[in-house]
């Protein structure tokens, strides 16, 4: 009796645990990608704000508005004076731009949501990248046709080495660019 339970336990039990094991390992591991990597990440705002219209249609340069890209490491999320430059005067009635003014009337932060992000164990530096000419559709992607902002490339160990390894290649229209550094402390602090 208690050979025939091991027989079955060995032919049958293990191979089927084994089985939904990896299974469900694999599964996980396919599923979860886009919460590992970000791709396709597009959280919902605190205020409807479309790139299409202010980067693509008013083509507004990134700049304006992330105004810390060319000087530090963060691109910095603007602040509600920033957007009130011209929503003082540009389409005061609508009801995404009574919000933006609610928020800069009060002296409050808005509580936007991040979409891009390192994670914090590396080190990246906006400036470095922007100030050697790297647009910011090379990471970004196509901001400028995008009317709810979402996360197109990873930002994994392996994007960034493509990109550092291939950047004369992949970076042609860049004059004088070069290879990135491939040392581990470049972005490991």
């Amino acid at each position: 009796m208690k050979k025939a339970w091991l027989d079955h336990t060995l032919k049958v039990r293990v191979p089927l645990i084994m089985m939904v094991a990896a299974g469900s390992f694999i599964a996980t591991y396919y599923l979860s990608r886009s919460e590992r990597d970000g791709v396709g990440y597009a959280p919902v705002q605190p205020i409807a704000f479309s790139h299409t219209l202010h980067a693509g249609t008013m083509q507004i340069d990134c700049k304006y508005c992330h105004t810390a890209v060319t000087s530090s490491r963060h691109a910095t999320v603007p602040a509600a004076s920033t957007c009130m430059n011209c929503h003082t005067v540009a389409r005061k009635t609508r009801p995404e731009i009574i919000k933006l003014t609610k928020y800069y009337e009060e002296g409050v932060a808005i509580p936007w949501k991040r979409v891009h992000r390192v994670p914090d164990y590396a080190y990246f530096n906006h400036s470095a990248h922007v100030n050697k000419g790297i647009d910011c559709v090379h990471c970004h992607g196509p901001v400028q046709n995008m009317d709810v902002l979402s996360q197109i490339q990873p930002f994994t160990m392996a994007a960034c080495l493509d990109c550092h390894r291939n950047a004369p290649t992949r970076l042609a229209s860049i004059q004088g660019v070069k290879r990135g550094p491939e040392n581990c402390n470049a972005c490991h602090r």
